[in-house]
């Protein structure tokens, strides 16, 4: 892609997917569903879940006008792969309780995310309302309604930016890219 300051890591067969506006758009209605949901909650955190959900948290907590703590997770499968394998815990909170509204940028087949609700659950959150920016339109793993709020849905297809990464780089991308098939 011309215009990246470093096009050796940009891959080739990349076409964008969602653009900046829809994604803003998805974003605030996100954020309207989960604020109306998350109302009356005494102790609110938004736990993100490293290193995807950071580019969503963000973006979600900016937009959510209610006193928000913030901490974070680090539990991947993925380790820089692009399939997943076993899951390692590489950083845990070191206090749980109250609302949790757990943050990731896609809801794949969802186990990552579930193993974490459920640890989350038994150390003490009242609730985990879950929640990804996108969610892979496919019949593996969990339920695709699963997750309790998805702000996109994404074709089965290798997706990047917004919190995703291709090969750990471009994260920061304000779109969703997808690869196309080979």
């Amino acid at each position: 892609m011309s215009g990246r300051a470093d096009d050796r890591h940009w891959p080739a067969n990349a076409r964008r997917l969602i653009d900046r506006q829809a994604v803003n758009k998805a974003l605030d209605e996100q954020a309207a569903r989960l604020e109306e949901r998350l109302r009356g909650g005494q102790r609110l955190t938004l736990m993100v879940l490293m290193n995807g959900g950071m580019y969503p948290a963000v973006a979600l907590g900016s937009r959510i006008k209610m006193p928000l703590l913030f901490d974070h997770v680090h539990a991947t499968r993925y380790r820089g792969a692009t399939t997943g394998g076993d899951l390692k815990w590489v950083r845990w909170p070191d206090a749980v309780d109250g609302t949790i509204l757990l943050v990731d940028d896609i809801f794949d087949e969802g186990y990552t995310m579930q193993a974490v609700r459920q640890r989350l659950l038994d150390e003490g959150a009242e609730q985990v309302i879950t929640a990804s920016l996108t969610v892979k339109m496919h019949d593996r793993g969990l339920p695709r309604s699963w997750v309790d709020d998805a702000a996109i849905e994404v074709p089965d297809s290798y997706v990047f930016g917004c919190g995703m990464d291709w090969h750990g780089y471009w994260r920061q991308l304000d779109e969703v890219w997808a690869l196309e098939e080979s």
